[in-house]
């Protein structure tokens, strides 16, 4: 199943909700948001610095992990990226892999 990272902030509104309701049901809702599409929750932590939360879940596909960025965007509450987590064995399928590619300006079209 594919593996997705959520790096995610916070907006004012949103912090106010964590400092209201704590941190862990935060993790207990975004282990229901998984599995409300058909995934689990690998692990979710807060950070310091530029990202307050981490969030790595396994889902069926990229269009469960749209639905999940497009309901927790829609709150207005936290924003933040969605990225695909690939593993080494996955990259080295990809290194052998043909593909036809040119750089631009590197020769005749």
């Amino acid at each position: 199943m594919p593996k997705y990272l959520f790096r995610s902030n916070y907006t004012p509104e949103g912090i106010r909700g964590l400092l209201r309701e704590g941190a862990t049901s935060r993790r207990d809702v975004a282990r229901r948001a998984a599995e409300s599409v058909g995934g689990t929750l690998e692990a979710f932590y807060y950070g310091f610095g530029e990202t307050d939360v981490f969030i790595i879940v396994d889902l069926p596909d990229n269009v469960s992990a749209a639905a999940l960025k497009l309901a927790t965007a829609a709150t207005g509450t936290i924003t933040g990226e969605t990225v695909v987590l690939l593993t080494p064995e996955e990259i080295d399928q990809a290194t052998v892999r043909q593909t036809e590619y040119r750089a631009p300006g590197a020769g005749p079209q």
